[in-house]
Protein backbone atom coordinates (compact mmCIF):
# COMPACT_ATOMS: atom_id res chain seq x y z
CA UNK A 1 0.00 0.00 0.00
CA UNK A 2 1.26 3.29 -0.76
CA UNK A 3 1.54 6.37 2.18
CA UNK A 4 1.37 9.40 0.08
CA UNK A 5 -1.08 11.76 1.72
CA UNK A 6 1.60 12.78 4.27
CA UNK A 7 0.26 16.73 4.50
CA UNK A 8 2.47 17.53 7.48
CA UNK A 9 5.34 16.59 5.48
CA UNK A 10 4.59 18.92 2.72
CA UNK A 11 5.57 21.03 4.99
CA UNK A 12 9.20 19.92 5.72
CA UNK A 13 11.09 22.48 2.62
CA UNK A 14 12.42 19.15 0.89
CA UNK A 15 9.28 18.33 0.29
CA UNK A 16 7.21 21.26 -0.76
CA UNK A 17 6.76 20.97 -4.18
CA UNK A 18 5.06 17.87 -4.08
CA UNK A 19 1.55 18.74 -3.62
CA UNK A 20 -0.99 15.81 -2.48
CA UNK A 21 -2.03 15.57 -5.95
CA UNK A 22 1.29 14.96 -7.05
CA UNK A 23 2.05 12.55 -4.89
CA UNK A 24 -1.46 10.44 -5.59
CA UNK A 25 -0.58 10.30 -9.03
CA UNK A 26 2.70 8.62 -8.44
CA UNK A 27 3.50 4.73 -8.44
CA UNK A 28 1.66 3.85 -5.59
CA UNK A 29 5.12 1.90 -4.52
CA UNK A 30 7.28 4.31 -5.88
CA UNK A 31 5.53 7.04 -3.35
CA UNK A 32 5.61 4.39 -0.73
CA UNK A 33 9.51 4.21 -0.93
CA UNK A 34 9.66 8.10 -1.11
CA UNK A 35 7.92 8.01 2.28
CA UNK A 36 9.64 5.65 4.21
CA UNK A 37 12.98 7.52 2.75
CA UNK A 38 12.17 10.88 4.22
CA UNK A 39 11.15 9.23 7.41
CA UNK A 40 14.45 7.60 7.68
CA UNK A 41 15.50 11.29 6.96
CA UNK A 42 13.91 12.51 9.87
CA UNK A 43 11.74 14.86 8.05
CA UNK A 44 8.90 13.93 9.56
CA UNK A 45 6.59 15.74 11.91
CA UNK A 46 7.13 15.20 15.94
CA UNK A 47 3.97 14.97 18.08
CA UNK A 48 3.88 18.62 19.95
CA UNK A 49 2.80 17.41 23.47
CA UNK A 50 1.67 14.71 25.38
CA UNK A 51 -1.62 12.51 24.67
CA UNK A 52 -4.64 13.46 26.79
CA UNK A 53 -4.83 11.33 29.33
CA UNK A 54 -8.18 9.56 29.03
CA UNK A 55 -6.21 7.73 26.00
CA UNK A 56 -4.42 5.82 27.96
CA UNK A 57 -5.22 1.86 27.93
CA UNK A 58 -3.87 -1.33 28.46
CA UNK A 59 -3.82 -4.03 25.87
CA UNK A 60 -2.36 -7.52 26.33
CA UNK A 61 -0.37 -6.27 29.48
CA UNK A 62 1.20 -3.73 27.31
CA UNK A 63 0.58 -0.03 28.96
CA UNK A 64 0.15 2.28 25.64
CA UNK A 65 -0.12 6.33 25.37
CA UNK A 66 -2.87 6.11 23.27
CA UNK A 67 -4.46 2.92 21.42
CA UNK A 68 -3.92 4.10 17.78
CA UNK A 69 -1.17 2.11 16.41
CA UNK A 70 0.32 2.14 12.76
CA UNK A 71 -0.99 -1.42 11.11
CA UNK A 72 1.58 -3.72 9.34
CA UNK A 73 1.82 -3.14 5.99
CA UNK A 74 3.73 0.20 5.65
CA UNK A 75 7.27 -0.63 7.43
CA UNK A 76 7.72 -4.21 5.99
CA UNK A 77 11.24 -4.11 7.20
CA UNK A 78 10.98 -2.54 10.59
CA UNK A 79 12.77 0.66 8.77
CA UNK A 80 10.80 3.87 10.09
CA UNK A 81 9.49 2.71 13.74
CA UNK A 82 11.14 5.49 15.85
CA UNK A 83 9.82 8.39 13.63
CA UNK A 84 6.27 6.15 13.54
CA UNK A 85 6.37 6.54 17.45
CA UNK A 86 7.45 10.23 17.40
CA UNK A 87 4.55 11.26 15.20
CA UNK A 88 2.12 10.11 17.65
CA UNK A 89 1.59 6.38 17.38
CA UNK A 90 0.43 4.45 19.99
CA UNK A 91 1.98 0.91 18.99
CA UNK A 92 3.77 0.84 15.86
CA UNK A 93 3.72 -2.79 14.27
CA UNK A 94 6.50 -3.97 11.38
CA UNK A 95 6.87 -6.42 8.57
CA UNK A 96 5.02 -9.12 8.08
CA UNK A 97 8.01 -10.17 7.88
CA UNK A 98 9.45 -13.61 6.25
CA UNK A 99 12.14 -16.28 7.68
CA UNK A 100 13.63 -15.96 4.03
CA UNK A 101 13.77 -12.60 1.70
CA UNK A 102 11.36 -12.74 -0.96
CA UNK A 103 10.37 -10.53 -3.36
CA UNK A 104 6.89 -10.92 -3.65
CA UNK A 105 4.56 -11.12 -6.32
CA UNK A 106 4.94 -9.33 -9.58
CA UNK A 107 4.34 -5.67 -10.09
CA UNK A 108 2.15 -3.85 -10.54
CA UNK A 109 0.84 -5.20 -7.48
CA UNK A 110 -1.12 -1.92 -6.05
CA UNK A 111 -3.48 -0.54 -6.76
CA UNK A 112 -5.80 2.89 -5.72
CA UNK A 113 -9.70 3.01 -5.38
CA UNK A 114 -9.43 6.73 -5.19
CA UNK A 115 -13.33 7.72 -5.58
CA UNK A 116 -13.95 4.84 -2.66
CA UNK A 117 -10.59 6.14 -0.59
CA UNK A 118 -9.63 2.23 -1.24
CA UNK A 119 -6.96 0.16 -1.88
CA UNK A 120 -6.38 -2.83 -3.49
CA UNK A 121 -3.01 -4.98 -2.74
CA UNK A 122 -1.50 -7.97 -4.31
CA UNK A 123 1.94 -7.38 -2.11
CA UNK A 124 2.69 -10.89 -1.42
CA UNK A 125 4.99 -10.20 1.31
CA UNK A 126 7.68 -8.79 -0.18
CA UNK A 127 10.06 -7.97 2.60
CA UNK A 128 13.56 -8.36 3.56
CA UNK A 129 13.50 -11.48 5.97
CA UNK A 130 14.17 -12.59 9.48
CA UNK A 131 17.57 -11.33 10.04
CA UNK A 132 17.54 -7.65 8.37
CA UNK A 133 14.42 -6.61 10.70
CA UNK A 134 16.22 -8.57 13.63
CA UNK A 135 19.30 -6.29 13.06
CA UNK A 136 17.46 -3.05 13.00
CA UNK A 137 15.27 -3.61 16.03
CA UNK A 138 18.17 -5.39 18.50
CA UNK A 139 18.70 -2.68 21.24
CA UNK A 140 16.08 -0.18 19.23
CA UNK A 141 14.06 2.31 21.70
CA UNK A 142 11.15 2.69 19.65
CA UNK A 143 9.67 4.94 21.91
CA UNK A 144 6.15 3.37 21.48
CA UNK A 145 4.81 -0.69 21.89
CA UNK A 146 6.29 -2.72 18.99
CA UNK A 147 4.76 -5.31 17.34
CA UNK A 148 6.13 -7.97 14.65
CA UNK A 149 4.08 -9.04 12.68
CA UNK A 150 5.72 -12.71 11.23
CA UNK A 151 4.50 -14.30 8.06
CA UNK A 152 5.45 -17.59 6.30
CA UNK A 153 7.32 -17.94 3.05
CA UNK A 154 5.52 -18.16 -0.23
CA UNK A 155 7.45 -21.36 -1.69
CA UNK A 156 7.95 -23.04 2.17
CA UNK A 157 7.30 -26.60 2.39
CA UNK A 158 6.10 -25.94 5.94
CA UNK A 159 3.96 -22.91 6.82
CA UNK A 160 4.04 -23.76 10.58
CA UNK A 161 8.03 -24.19 10.86
CA UNK A 162 8.11 -20.59 9.63
CA UNK A 163 5.71 -18.90 12.37
CA UNK A 164 7.55 -20.99 14.56
CA UNK A 165 11.32 -19.49 13.13
CA UNK A 166 8.92 -16.13 13.67
CA UNK A 167 8.27 -16.04 17.30
CA UNK A 168 12.30 -17.65 18.25
CA UNK A 169 13.40 -15.14 16.51
CA UNK A 170 11.81 -11.63 17.34
CA UNK A 171 10.46 -12.88 21.18
CA UNK A 172 13.51 -10.87 22.68
CA UNK A 173 12.78 -7.72 20.51
CA UNK A 174 8.99 -7.26 19.74
CA UNK A 175 6.44 -5.77 22.64
CA UNK A 176 3.93 -8.03 21.26
CA UNK A 177 3.76 -10.55 18.10
CA UNK A 178 1.06 -11.23 15.54
CA UNK A 179 0.25 -14.17 13.68
CA UNK A 180 -0.35 -13.14 10.40
CA UNK A 181 -2.18 -15.89 8.63
CA UNK A 182 -5.02 -13.34 6.91
CA UNK A 183 -3.46 -12.30 3.78
CA UNK A 184 -4.59 -13.34 0.58
CA UNK A 185 -2.13 -13.03 -1.34
CA UNK A 186 0.09 -15.93 0.06
CA UNK A 187 -1.81 -19.35 -1.64
CA UNK A 188 -3.00 -21.48 1.41
CA UNK A 189 -2.05 -18.91 3.89
CA UNK A 190 -5.44 -18.74 5.54
CA UNK A 191 -6.65 -22.07 4.83
CA UNK A 192 -4.65 -22.10 8.31
CA UNK A 193 -7.48 -20.48 10.20
CA UNK A 194 -9.35 -23.56 9.52
CA UNK A 195 -9.80 -25.57 13.09
CA UNK A 196 -7.40 -28.46 12.74
CA UNK A 197 -4.77 -26.50 11.40
CA UNK A 198 -5.05 -23.41 13.52
CA UNK A 199 -4.92 -25.66 16.90
CA UNK A 200 -1.41 -27.26 15.29
CA UNK A 201 -0.14 -23.85 14.21
CA UNK A 202 -1.28 -22.06 17.48
CA UNK A 203 0.46 -24.99 19.63
CA UNK A 204 3.59 -24.76 17.92
CA UNK A 205 3.59 -21.17 18.16
CA UNK A 206 3.04 -20.65 21.74
CA UNK A 207 5.30 -23.85 22.53
CA UNK A 208 7.66 -21.98 20.99
CA UNK A 209 7.21 -18.38 22.79
CA UNK A 210 7.50 -20.59 25.90
CA UNK A 211 11.05 -21.47 25.44
CA UNK A 212 11.59 -17.39 24.74
CA UNK A 213 13.51 -15.39 27.61
CA UNK A 214 10.53 -13.46 28.26
CA UNK A 215 6.97 -14.04 27.63
CA UNK A 216 6.05 -12.26 24.52
CA UNK A 217 2.06 -11.73 24.28
CA UNK A 218 1.01 -13.26 20.95
CA UNK A 219 -2.09 -12.00 18.24
CA UNK A 220 -3.56 -13.60 16.06
CA UNK A 221 -4.59 -11.97 12.49
CA UNK A 222 -7.89 -12.86 11.04
CA UNK A 223 -9.64 -12.18 7.83
CA UNK A 224 -12.91 -10.24 7.61
CA UNK A 225 -14.15 -12.87 4.80
CA UNK A 226 -14.35 -15.50 7.68
CA UNK A 227 -18.19 -16.01 8.36
CA UNK A 228 -20.12 -16.72 11.40
CA UNK A 229 -19.81 -20.63 11.44
CA UNK A 230 -16.04 -19.90 10.93
CA UNK A 231 -15.85 -17.54 13.49
CA UNK A 232 -17.25 -19.97 16.27
CA UNK A 233 -14.57 -22.52 15.13
CA UNK A 234 -11.41 -19.85 15.65
CA UNK A 235 -13.17 -19.22 18.71
CA UNK A 236 -13.25 -22.58 19.61
CA UNK A 237 -9.62 -23.17 19.32
CA UNK A 238 -8.09 -20.02 20.51
CA UNK A 239 -10.19 -19.76 23.82
CA UNK A 240 -8.43 -23.53 24.41
CA UNK A 241 -5.17 -21.72 24.23
CA UNK A 242 -3.23 -18.60 26.53
CA UNK A 243 -3.39 -16.80 23.17
CA UNK A 244 -3.14 -13.38 24.23
CA UNK A 245 -5.61 -11.38 21.88
CA UNK A 246 -6.81 -10.79 18.76
CA UNK A 247 -6.65 -8.82 15.14
CA UNK A 248 -9.46 -8.35 13.08
CA UNK A 249 -9.37 -7.78 10.23
CA UNK A 250 -7.12 -7.90 7.15
CA UNK A 251 -8.07 -6.72 3.64
CA UNK A 252 -11.17 -8.46 1.99
CA UNK A 253 -11.94 -10.44 -1.14
CA UNK A 254 -14.80 -9.03 -1.85
CA UNK A 255 -15.97 -6.18 -4.22
CA UNK A 256 -19.44 -5.43 -3.60
CA UNK A 257 -18.31 -1.85 -2.10
CA UNK A 258 -16.49 -1.01 -4.90
CA UNK A 259 -17.99 -2.53 -7.85
CA UNK A 260 -17.40 -0.92 -10.99
CA UNK A 261 -15.28 1.58 -9.64
CA UNK A 262 -11.90 1.88 -11.38
CA UNK A 263 -9.50 -0.81 -10.29
CA UNK A 264 -11.53 -2.60 -8.50
CA UNK A 265 -11.59 -5.27 -10.63
CA UNK A 266 -8.05 -5.81 -9.73
CA UNK A 267 -7.20 -9.28 -7.80
CA UNK A 268 -5.72 -8.87 -4.34
CA UNK A 269 -7.14 -7.85 -1.04
CA UNK A 270 -9.24 -4.87 -0.39
CA UNK A 271 -8.72 -2.15 1.85
CA UNK A 272 -9.60 1.24 3.15
CA UNK A 273 -12.98 3.21 3.74
CA UNK A 274 -15.22 0.24 1.77
CA UNK A 275 -14.06 -2.56 4.02
CA UNK A 276 -15.01 -0.63 7.53
CA UNK A 277 -18.70 -1.70 8.14
CA UNK A 278 -17.62 -5.85 7.31
CA UNK A 279 -14.86 -5.75 9.17
CA UNK A 280 -16.35 -3.95 12.34
CA UNK A 281 -19.07 -6.12 12.20
CA UNK A 282 -16.82 -9.33 12.11
CA UNK A 283 -15.21 -8.08 15.28
CA UNK A 284 -18.28 -7.21 16.65
CA UNK A 285 -18.99 -11.06 16.24
CA UNK A 286 -16.10 -11.58 17.33
CA UNK A 287 -16.61 -10.18 20.36
CA UNK A 288 -19.13 -11.93 21.46
CA UNK A 289 -17.68 -15.40 20.85
CA UNK A 290 -14.52 -14.18 22.76
CA UNK A 291 -15.61 -12.56 25.87
CA UNK A 292 -12.89 -10.37 27.11
CA UNK A 293 -9.86 -11.59 25.35
CA UNK A 294 -8.30 -8.27 23.95
CA UNK A 295 -9.06 -7.55 20.28
CA UNK A 296 -7.47 -4.70 17.91
CA UNK A 297 -9.56 -3.66 15.56
CA UNK A 298 -8.76 -2.71 12.04
CA UNK A 299 -10.17 -2.01 9.20
CA UNK A 300 -11.47 1.18 7.13
CA UNK A 301 -11.19 3.50 9.67
CA UNK A 302 -11.28 7.01 8.40
CA UNK A 303 -12.73 9.80 10.54
CA UNK A 304 -12.58 10.05 14.29
CA UNK A 305 -16.85 8.80 14.45
CA UNK A 306 -15.25 5.59 12.18
CA UNK A 307 -12.38 5.14 15.04
CA UNK A 308 -15.34 5.56 18.13
CA UNK A 309 -17.33 3.37 16.42
CA UNK A 310 -14.48 0.80 16.18
CA UNK A 311 -14.17 0.51 20.17
CA UNK A 312 -17.93 0.50 20.68
CA UNK A 313 -17.73 -2.23 18.24
CA UNK A 314 -15.53 -4.18 20.92
CA UNK A 315 -11.81 -2.77 20.09
CA UNK A 316 -9.23 -2.46 22.57
CA UNK A 317 -7.14 -0.66 20.69
CA UNK A 318 -7.34 0.50 16.92
CA UNK A 319 -4.68 0.09 13.92
CA UNK A 320 -4.81 2.46 10.59
CA UNK A 321 -3.00 2.83 7.59
CA UNK A 322 -5.03 2.91 4.02
CA UNK A 323 -6.86 6.17 5.38
CA UNK A 324 -3.48 7.63 5.85
CA UNK A 325 -3.18 7.33 1.75
CA UNK A 326 -6.19 9.96 1.57
CA UNK A 327 -6.45 12.05 4.99
CA UNK A 328 -2.73 12.25 5.58
CA UNK A 329 -1.15 11.97 9.11
CA UNK A 330 -2.89 14.78 10.55
CA UNK A 331 -5.63 11.96 10.52
CA UNK A 332 -3.79 10.75 13.21
CA UNK A 333 -3.97 13.39 15.46
CA UNK A 334 -7.74 13.91 14.36
CA UNK A 335 -8.49 10.43 15.65
CA UNK A 336 -6.61 11.04 18.53
CA UNK A 337 -8.52 14.48 19.41
CA UNK A 338 -12.20 12.82 18.89
CA UNK A 339 -11.69 9.68 20.82
CA UNK A 340 -10.76 11.91 23.80
CA UNK A 341 -13.61 14.37 23.36
CA UNK A 342 -15.66 11.13 23.44
CA UNK A 343 -14.36 9.78 26.59
CA UNK A 344 -15.02 13.64 28.28
CA UNK A 345 -18.70 14.03 26.76
CA UNK A 346 -20.23 10.55 28.21
CA UNK A 347 -18.56 11.28 31.36
CA UNK A 348 -16.05 8.31 31.21
CA UNK A 349 -12.02 8.62 32.26
CA UNK A 350 -10.58 6.22 30.05
CA UNK A 351 -11.07 5.64 26.11
CA UNK A 352 -11.27 1.72 27.37
CA UNK A 353 -15.01 2.89 28.68
CA UNK A 354 -15.94 3.00 25.00
CA UNK A 355 -15.14 -0.87 24.77
CA UNK A 356 -18.12 -2.93 23.76
CA UNK A 357 -21.29 -0.49 23.59
CA UNK A 358 -22.56 -1.18 20.49
CA UNK A 359 -21.59 -4.66 20.21
CA UNK A 360 -24.92 -6.38 19.64
CA UNK A 361 -26.45 -3.71 17.00
CA UNK A 362 -23.06 -4.11 14.82
CA UNK A 363 -22.85 -8.25 15.28
CA UNK A 364 -26.47 -8.22 14.59
CA UNK A 365 -25.15 -6.62 10.79
CA UNK A 366 -27.59 -3.36 11.53
CA UNK A 367 -25.58 -0.69 12.49
CA UNK A 368 -23.07 0.69 9.68
CA UNK A 369 -21.47 3.93 8.83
Amino acid sequence: MIFSGLSPLLRVPLLSGLTREALLRMDPEIAHRATIAALRLGLAPEQEGADPPELRTTLCGLDLVNPVGMAAGFDKDAEVPKPLARMGFGMVEVGTVTPRPQQGNPKPRLFRIAAAEGVVNRMGFNNEGHEAAFARLKGAHVGAILGVNIGANKDSEDFVADYVKGVTRFADVADYLTVNISSPNTPGLRNLQADEALTRLLAAVLKARSKASVRVPVLLKLAPDLDEKALDGVARVVLATDLDGLIMSNTTLGRDTVAGLENAGEAGGLSGRPLFNLATTRLAQLRQRVGSLPIVGVGGIHSPESAVAKFEAGANAIQLYTALVFGGLDLLDRLKRGLAATVRSRGLTSVAGLTGATTAEWASGKASL
